[in-house]
């Protein structure tokens, strides 16, 4: 047939009475050795394709396999870090063993040291303010222009003591890292406070927080954050606040609180987080509580920004560390 491939074998031989060489050909159809050779090339692909997929597999297998250890030793550095465990627990091949005993040897020397900081927050507090208390009283008793210069420095340095121990406490436990609070329950106990001690004036607070919103600090500086915020505004409002907290990012959270009050002029609003600033010399309290919260909310590497509330009256935006449930 036609166009059929074909091999071909020629050999020229001589025979003996013929002057000339004699060529005899041969020819066999290709077709079938070619089909062979084809099937061969398939059954070689296909088989180095299973064997990568095998090989691939196998390391994937032996990666997983092998590094698994490591990966519980990762989530376990991750709960410690985040506050959802105090130590590395967990049964670790010999060969990791060490190293997660040096872990939770870090780990307890850093609460140590954090434990240490504190104790020595909380002396010094008390050895400086006994005396800062003593004379302001001996001031207060004696009378005159030198007893009044003597009490007002007394206070600025009460204060300057406050804002500095406060900085330091919070710089302390935020070195610590292991602690972490339910937004939600304080909020509510908060709320429930705030309505009993403000009653007279028939303020209503409506807040809304989801249940897994965890601060990545601890409870007293978090109660104390968005109690000096909450309670201003029941302070300034006709009966209505309003307080949403939620996660704003991966590792922040925002806590934002609305009055119905008369609110805060632009021009005011960096005067109030000043200490002892206040626009309304007779209405109760320091001037402290605004500037206590936003040195509070620096020290967690967040902020407070002021700004109109939708209710008619000011609101406090906090932003805040936080930590997953």
């Amino acid at each position: 047939m036609r166009d059929e491939p074909v091999r071909i074998a020629a050999e020229q031989v001589r025979i003996t009475g013929v002057p000339d060489p004699v060529i005899f050909l041969v020819a066999e159809d290709r077709s079938p050795i070619d089909a062979t050779i084809r099937t061969f090339e398939t059954s070689v692909a296909l088989a180095l394709v299973v064997l990568l997929a095998m090989l691939i597999a196998g390391v994937v297998l032996q990666v997983r396999v092998g590094l698994r250890p490591l990966f519980q030793l990762r989530r376990e550095v991750a709960a410690v870090r985040t506050g959802k465990a105090d130590k590395v627990a967990g049964d670790f091949p010999a060969e990791l063993e060490p190293l997660a005993s040096e872990l939770n040897a870090l780990v307890a020397h850093n609460q140590e040291v954090v434990e240490r900081q504190r104790t020595h927050v909380g002396n010094l507090a008390h050895a400086l303010k006994t005396p800062l208390s003593v004379m302001s009283a001996e001031a207060q008793a004696t009378g005159g222009s030198l007893a009044d210069v003597v009490r007002r420095q007394a206070d600025v340095m009460r204060e300057q003591v406050d804002h500095h121990l406060r900085r330091a406490r919070a710089a302390a436990r935020q070195q610590g890292g292991g602690e972490r609070t339910e937004v939600a329950p304080l909020l509510e106990e908060l709320a429930l406070t705030l309505e009993r001690i403000f009653r007279d004036k028939g303020v209503e607070v409506d807040w809304r927080c989801p249940d897994d919103l965890f601060f990545h600090g601890e409870r007293q500086d978090l109660l104390e954050l968005a109690g000096n915020v909450m309670e201003n505004a029941c302070k300034w409002c006709k009966g209505r606040i309003r307080v949403a907290a939620g996660p704003q990012s991966a590792n922040e959270l925002s806590l934002a609180v609305e009055d119905d009050g008369p609110g805060l002029a632009p021009a005011d609003r960096d005067q109030v987080l000043q200490r002892g600033e206040r626009l309304d010399e007779t209405a109760p309290g320091s001037g402290l509580g605004l500037s206590i919260v936003d040195e509070l909310a620096r020290a967690y590497g967040g902020g407070v920004a002021l700004s109109d509330s939708s209710l008619g009256g000011l609101k406090v935006t906090l932003t805040l560390p936080r930590v997953d449930a």
